[in-house]
């Protein structure tokens, strides 16, 4: 009796704890706020860059000034696509998500890139529902200068038209 009663225990157990840890059946990370200063879902659809500029020191690059091309596809979910289209090297992509990080009663405008899925950074942000600008700081973004095959890590201003 006794045994049958510690494995209806601990059958209940295990059902509560599956039942709390499945809670999550949408695959996003729950800790990923959607709901700010205004929904990321607004962001979703296509964008192209009209500067995209990336900086270090005294040296700066902006791939639109330069003759490139950068477009940005965004889903409801706030996952994205940067299609990067420099004159001087080939077209790359790089892909992230982006959220609202809460902290201290207010949100920051964050992205968490898929290259480095265990860190974030916040980003200044302007919108007004046709145009989006981002403003990262330090090591915010990277950028190859020299092509050379290697990125260094600089702050990047990127300001987008919906297209």
């Amino acid at each position: 009796m006794r045994n049958s009663a510690n494995a209806f225990l601990l059958g209940a157990f295990l059902a509560i704890f599956l039942a709390f840890s499945c809670d999550n059946t949408s695959g996003e990370d729950p800790n990923l706020v959607k709901e700010g200063f205004f929904d990321i879902s607004e962001l979703a659809g296509n964008w192209e860059a009209t500067q995209a500029q990336f900086s270090v020191s005294t040296v700066s690059v902006d791939i639109v000034e330069d003759g490139g091309r950068v477009t940005m596809t965004v889903q409801t979910s706030g996952g994205f696509t940067l299609t990067l289209n420099p004159v001087d090297r080939p077209a790359y992509t790089v892909s992230g998500e982006m959220f609202w990080e809460k902290w201290e009663g207010t949100y920051y405008f964050a992205i968490v890139w898929d290259d480095y899925p265990d860190d974030w950074d916040t980003y200044g942000h302007t919108w007004d529902g046709a145009t989006l600008t981002l403003n990262g700081g330090a090591d915010t973004g990277e950028y190859d200068f020299d092509n050379d095959g290697v990125a260094e890590s600089c702050t990047l201003h990127f300001d987008f038209v919906r297209i």
